[in-house]
Formats: structure tokens, sequence, C-alpha cells
């Protein structure tokens, strides 16, 4: 078991403060820092400290497969560690995208890869083979757009903002309104010349601005993001996408799960997330990287779906709370130490023999393994072979430690 030091990504959507606090770090940073990325992707590995000094996490597990991965996992995954925990901090709205299945990343890989697009290049779609399903579990209060809303809703939401450019849009939802109606709208707007997006976009936002000045509150949420979108990206189609999708605000705990085909937009606030170890995006919109509306629209799973839905089911096990999610890459809990917990040493819940990283998101901790301990305070984490567990955990402080596993 060692600490292990994650790779800060920046990008001008990020946070100058977030992720500084958060690791205790002086802030503000000289530029937004976005992503904590805690793991072994070859894009930009994890490190651990040992004795001898920092080491890289993607070599450790290249140089001990058997040690730091087990063999059930090396069985399922080959010598690879199938999963990434990011924290990731918002400070304004990341692109309009979605992620492609385990088909589709492996035959879009190929696809670039014989037609000579290098794998770093800006324009390339598919920077690995693997899919990427992901779950955002909210550290403090985080606002996102994730998943088509039943069509019915989207009709009451752009009826309720009276726009008379949105009219035959309207008609069109409310004579079609499931996935097959979504799937034409979207693609409608999507597709549309700039000209008419530079008519229809300010018409929306014109729209959104009368009703935040009315008062309702029904779709107030869904009317300030328009204006957010439309200030930071006019005449994005993008903005219009917001429209159809579900408004949703996390508490800290709360959680979406984000499978392929989700389309989704984070908005803002601090999460951790953890995904497929894949680094695939397909951006449609509101973004100055590279969007690919064809590719976009191949992936995307228009089918409607309520908030609910998106949400996990948390499962409370004593110390454990367990957020159920169907990707075998990965499995993600919360295990709380406070109250007749604290002074003493408690044994962490033991579900998996594969490794884990632990993420210390408030309070602090000494951990205990076989080769070791650790103390993890907020913002540390630390990084558990699968030959090293299973883990003891002791705080005299409140204590939260966010943990990914491989899934079942």
């Amino acid at each position: 078991m060692n600490l292990l030091r994650g790779a800060v990504r920046t990008y001008a959507w990020g946070s100058r403060t977030a992720i500084a606090d958060f690791t205790g770090r002086t802030s503000p940073t000289a530029h937004p820092e976005a992503e904590l990325w805690f793991g072994a992707h070859p894009g930009d590995p994890a490190w651990l400290e040992t004795e001898d000094g920092e080491r890289s996490l993607l070599d450790t597990v290249r140089d001990d497969p058997e040690g730091q991965l087990g063999a059930g996992v090396r069985g399922r995954f080959g010598d690879t560690l199938p999963f990434l925990l990011k924290v990731l901090a918002a400070d304004e709205p990341l692109s309009l995208q979605a992620h492609p299945s385990a088909r589709q990343a492996a035959e879009g890989f190929a696809r670039e890869d014989r037609l000579g697009i290098p794998v770093n290049a800006p324009n390339r779609n598919y920077r690995d083979p693997s899919h990427k399903p992901e779950i955002l579990v909210a550290v403090g209060e985080f606002e996102a757009l994730a998943g088509f809303r039943p069509a019915e809703r989207s009709v009451d939401l752009m009826r309720a903002l009276a726009v008379a450019d949105l009219d035959p849009f309207v008609d069109l939802l409310a004579g079609q309104p499931d996935a097959d109606g979504l799937r034409a709208l979207f693609t409608t707007w999507i597709t549309a010349p700039q000209p008419h997006l530079d008519v229809l976009v300010p018409a929306v936002i014109e729209g959104a601005i009368h009703y935040v000045r009315s008062g309702s509150k029904t779709f107030a949420a869904e009317a300030r993001t328009v204006l957010e979108l439309g200030e930071r990206y006019p005449g994005d189609a993008g903005v219009l996408a917001s429209l159809l999708l579900n408004r949703i605000t996390l508490a800290p705990g709360e959680a979406i799960y984000l499978p392929a085909g989700n389309l989704h937009n984070y908005l803002h606030g601090v999460g951790v997330e953890v995904m497929a170890n894949s680094d695939n995006v397909l951006r449609g919109g509101l973004t100055p990287k590279h969007v690919d509306v064809p590719e976009l629209l191949r992936v995307l799973d228009f089918t409607p779906a309520s908030e609910d839905l998106i949400r996990p089911k948390i499962t409370n096990d004593g110390l454990e709370s367990v957020y159920d999610t169907p990707a075998p890459e990965f499995a993600v809990s919360e295990v709380r130490i406070d109250g007749e917990h604290l002074g003493h040493e408690i044994d962490a819940p033991s579900r998996h023999d594969g490794p884990q990283i632990l993420l210390c998101t408030e309070g602090s901790a000494i951990v205990h393994a076989k080769g070791g301990s650790v103390t993890l305070n907020r913002g540390s984490a630390a990084w558990v072979a699968a030959d090293d567990g299973p883990i003891r955990l002791a705080a005299d402080v409140p204590t939260k430690i966010f943990r990914a596993t491989v899934g079942i």
C-alpha cells in the first residue's frame, strides 16, 4: 500500500481553487485545474510514493500485474487496471458529450487507426478501444444535464418559454413523444445551418429571460441553464439540446450513472468520478474542442429516462454506502467512520479480491494493510494492491473514504 499522487489536468472549464483547496495546496492556481486523475491510464498515470521515490502506477502494474491486480482481475481484464478514478471540478460547463459502447469503441478505434489519425491528434474521436461507462458522486452540490427526459416534459418546457420560433419543433415532439421523436428533433437542431441557429438560439434565450423574470419556479433551473450556456456559446446548437435533457442537482453523496450513449453536460460543482479506464469522448457542441456530430448521432441512445433512472440505487451496509452500477470494470462505495466507531480500529467491508483506490473526502484516517500503514487526510489517496488487502481503518474525527474497486 502506498500514498498516491494524482495527475492534475488543466482545462479551461476547471477551477483555480476547488482542487487546490481539496488537496491542501495554495490557491488560486495559475491555471484552471479541471481534473485530478488517480489511476493507471497511459495518458496521465498517478504516482506512488515509495521509499525509493515516486513511481508511476502504470509502470508498477505493468511490472507486477499478478501482485497488483490479482489473478481474478487479470483473468477478466488482462494486465491493465480496468478503472480510473478522478476528482472533477467544473467552474464552467463542459462540452455536450456522450461515450461509446464497447463495440462502438473497438470499431471506432480500429477505423481511425486505419485512417492513420495519430492517437493524440485533436481530431481523433477514439483514443483507446474501450467503452467508458461512468459514475459521478457529488462532493458538494453538483449540477448537470444528463439523459433525454421524457418527451412530454420537454414539450411542457418549450411551451412554457413561449417562443414562436419553437412552435414547429414543439409540434414535432408532441406528435411523436418517444425516442424516435427525440432523435428527429435533436438531429434537426444539431445539424441545422448556422444562419438558422443564429435566429433560433437568441429567440430561445429571450424566452428564457422572460421566463426567469416571470418568477415561475417550474422550469427555473432549465431556463437559467439556457441563459448560462447561451452566454458562453452564442449560436451553439447545444443551447437548444439542453431543453431535451434532465436538469439535475445533486446533493453531497448523491450520484448519477452514465452508461454508453447517454448525452450529458456537467455544469458546475465538484465530484468524484469512477469510470472504465478510457478517454473516449464524442462531443456535439458547447466546446472549442473537436466536434463530430455524425459520430455522436451514431452512438446516442435516445430512449427517454426520468431522473430517477439515472441516479443509481444506494445500499447502506453498516459503515459503507454502495452505489449500484452494472459496469464490470468498477465498483464504488463510501466508507463513513463516525459516532461509536471513532477512536477504534475497524475492518473495512471486504467485497473483492482485486486492487483498491481509497480517496479521503472528509476528515482523516489511518489505513492499515498487510504491507504497512498510511495516513489519509482530506484530498489524499492510497493505492492498495490486490496482494496487500484486506484493510483496517482508524479515525479520531468523522471521516469519509471514497473507495473504488473492480466490479463483480
